[in-house]
């Protein structure tokens, strides 16, 4: 069916598979012969719990994610764990290293800084983070009680291409924008945290992965909504959960098995993000804003000779049928996000739009 959509390249909220929203109309006003909404059912229903334990079932196998890991549906946004990840693991030794490769790296490195002292293992502030610092670069605290990096950078266009080695200190990671574009191995990380928003449902999910025997940590001031251990003691429940967005990723994970799992995401991802960039690199108006090496198959970023370039680019862009490709304001001219639901010819058309403009202009 033509629903007349365009292409919407926003870095967040971003699209979502057209089957998961389908079904989702289907099933609005009358869940699986409920007589509700999912909208509308007590998150204490066995109805609700079905969904709910399908749900992280589902997220655990899609990530094959062990037993010891405890699977949190949250709130508050990623931003909410740059807060409660050191509230509840800094008490250990009272250090952590951060790795700073973008906007939302730094912000948690500096919101971190409240709770303990924080050393800074790696920073690419000197060339606008354009790069991502090879394992050598890392300055690491043997006794820091846990290395914190942002997986992509939204932002700058840029992608970690390796799991950072930390020998006994455990990794937390912020995966919002690439969780589930590729597989990973879980057992790597202490914590891996995800707001939901790019490639997994609609805002207002925050997914937490995280070694259970981290829990339990945390400092005396923490509150009780910020406790990893309260939340997987009561398995997310303590409260109200975001319950329409965790029925919303179970439906994206039904789709993302259809497509062939995180594997075959991995495979997509890369086609498209190639395309794009092949095109960038052979134009002869734009360039790519970050470096080859550690640029994002999440979010290609680029820009012309000039800004009244870009501006014309975006206008026309939109014109035809493609949204949301204005650049942040911190690196300028275009961003296209290109998460797991964005389809293949949605790239097609964004490249095939470069070229022409590359020759007009």
């Amino acid at each position: 069916m033509d629903y007349d959509r365009i292409f919407n390249f926003s870095a967040g909220p971003s699209m979502l598979p057209t089957s998961a929203l389908e079904s989702a109309r289907d099933n609005l006003l009358n869940y699986n012969g409920s007589g509700m909404s999912v909208m509308e059912m007590s998150h204490r229903s066995s109805v609700f719990d079905e969904i709910f334990q399908s749900t992280k079932a589902k997220l655990r196998k899609a990530l094959n994610v062990p037993e010891s890991y405890a699977i949190l549906f949250l709130q508050g946004g990623a931003s909410s764990q740059f807060s409660m990840v050191p509230m509840n693991l800094i008490g250990k030794t009272g250090k952590a290293d951060y790795a700073v490769t973008g906007n939302f790296a730094n912000i948690a490195y500096r919101e971190a800084q409240k709770y303990g002292t924080i050393h800074l293992a790696a920073s690419t502030a000197e060339a606008n983070h354009s790069y991502i610092p090879t394992q050598e670069q890392l300055d690491l605290d043997p006794e820091a009680s846990y290395f914190y990096y942002c997986a992509n950078n939204t932002i700058y266009g840029t992608e970690w291409n390796y799991i950072p080695q930390t020998g006994n200190v455990p990794l937390v990671c912020d995966m919002s924008s690439d969780i589930l574009s590729r597989p990973i191995d879980v057992s790597k990380y202490g914590i891996i945290f995800a707001g939901a928003q790019k490639n997994m449902a609609p805002a207002g999910l925050t997914v937490v992965l995280m070694r259970k025997d981290l829990a339990g940590q945390e400092l005396p001031i923490t509150p009780l909504m910020m406790n990893y251990q309260t939340m997987i003691d009561k398995d997310s429940m303590y409260n109200t959960p975001p319950c329409w967005c965790i029925y919303m990723l179970g439906l994206v994970l039904d789709w993302l098995e259809s497509q062939g799992g995180v594997a075959g995401m991995e495979q997509l991802k890369r086609k498209k993000a190639q395309l794009l960039y092949d095109v960038i690199d052979n134009s002869r108006l734009f360039t790519a804003a970050a470096q080859p090496g550690s640029r994002s198959d999440m979010n290609v970023t680029f820009r012309s000779i000039s800004a009244e370039l870009d501006a014309k680019f975006v206008k026309e862009a939109t014109a035809a049928g493609m949204s949301n490709l204005k650049g942040h304001r911190l690196v300028g001219g275009m961003r296209a996000s290109i998460y797991n639901a964005m389809p293949m010819e949605g790239v097609e058309k964004l490249a095939a739009f470069i070229e022409a403009f590359d020759k007009v202009n």
